[in-house]
């Protein structure tokens, strides 16, 4: 599988984070006004939209998603995206990723369109609600679907099987994701999401500004270099929504652990598949839902 895009003139393709200027107003009981301004640079996390197509042999590429993004992994964005939902279970349905060299595109567009080649035609299409950008497109696995049995459809494989991290294990996980948090450290303004073993060894970490976004990176990741998308708990650095649940058990992962509550429907759902699930996770507490 080739991953890239052809050369020519290109523009810049553009990165986690963009400069600004601000003016920090800071509590100053000596100031006339009570305020004390300081005029300083500051970093803002890069919010751009991503365009997904999908090709096949007998079927031209075409738009199945758009999200807002943070740029950077964008091919394991729309790899992971695409494992999650059932599209493609290994990397050996990959036939290419690569940015889109569409003449019409605007250059300010070219590293915004990603096109994903499979070597055959999905399991199904993907439905139509994928296709224009909404807070649930960058969200949501799982946007109209009728029930927790057609939510548990697009999982491949088996259940994890596996050891799952022990308690103390998934109470340390939150800080060793943050301590991986660069973005956020230069911004404050991303999630995070990590694959970690039973033994809290986190195999791969990635920021977003979409919760849901950096949990398809990290999927995208394992998948594109060929290893197994599921480990034994995939932790995240917000809450436990119905759709990041969602993600997990489409990957085979073995249980998942939040730093947030996760949400009434998430806990049917990781019951009904079998999924450890962890919230308000600190380095002194974790609640456990069974």
């Amino acid at each position: 599988m080739s991953a890239g895009a052809a050369g020519g003139s290109r523009a810049r393709r553009p990165g986690p984070t963009v400069r600004t200027r601000v003016v920090e107003q800071l509590a100053d009981d000596d100031a006339p006004d009570g305020t004390r301004e300081k005029r300083h640079e500051d970093r803002l996390a890069t919010e751009e939209p991503l365009e997904v197509r999908l090709e096949w042999p007998g079927r031209e590429a075409h738009r199945v998603w758009v999200t807002m993004r943070t740029p950077g992994h964008d091919f394991e964005l729309a790899a992971g995206w695409a494992r999650h939902e059932g599209l493609v279970a290994t990397l050996d349905d990959v036939a290419r990723v690569a940015y889109c060299t569409d003449e019409s595109l605007d250059p300010e567009q070219e590293f915004n369109v990603v096109t994903l080649t499979l070597r055959a035609p999905p399991p199904h299409e993907p439905g139509p609600r994928s296709t224009a950008v909404s807070a649930g497109s960058s969200a949501c696995g799982v946007c109209g679907a009728d029930s927790l049995d057609a939510a548990l459809s697009v999982a491949h494989g088996s259940a994890w099987t596996g050891e799952l991290p022990s308690p103390s294990v998934v109470r340390g996980l939150p800080d060793r994701l943050r301590e991986r948090q660069q973005v956020f450290d230069r911004t404050g303004g991303v999630h995070a999401a990590g694959l970690a073993t039973a033994a809290g060894e986190l195999l791969v970490v990635r920021e977003d500004i979409g919760r849901h976004n950096a949990v398809d990176k990290v999927t995208g990741a394992r998948l594109l270099a060929g290893d197994p998308v599921a480990d034994a708990c995939l932790v995240v650095s917000g809450r436990a929504g119905f759709e990041l649940v969602q993600k997990a058990v489409a990957a085979g992962m073995g249980s998942l652990a939040a730093v947030g509550a996760p949400t009434s429907l998430s806990v049917d759902l990781a019951k009904k598949a079998g999924l450890g699930l962890w919230g308000f996770t600190r380095e002194r507490r974790t609640v456990r839902y069974v």
